[in-house]
């Protein structure tokens, strides 16, 4: 083949539903948008904070299910943000080129 390989850009899209979602990513899609529904047939829609606060389950779901690049989602995102920010800042240089600091 010349020294020519071909590497898929997304070898992860096989192992997702639709080629986005996990299996957890649907529940939580699904959870909020089964929220919206029984919240939408049991609450009076009589002013447009009380649609907004009826909907924002689904849309609350919808965002962190929303894929971005570089990342799965946006729950992927938030996670990975908190985890950097709670998680120790200073790393110490354990390397083989020197002599640990010293």
């Amino acid at each position: 083949m010349n020294n020519q390989y071909l590497i898929p850009a997304n070898t992860k899209n096989g192992e997702l539903i639709f080629g986005v979602f996990t299996p957890f990513d649907l529940i939580l899609l699904g959870t909020g948008i089964g929220i919206t529904l029984f919240l939408l047939m049991f609450i009076e829609l009589t002013s447009t904070s009380s649609v907004i606060l009826v909907l924002m389950p689904a849309l609350i779901c919808a965002f962190l299910d929303m894929p971005i690049p570089y990342y799965h989602n946006m729950l992927v995102v938030i996670s990975e943000a908190i985890t950097f920010l709670t998680h120790r800042q200073k790393y110490i240089w354990r390397g083989w080129c020197i002599r640990n600091g010293k």
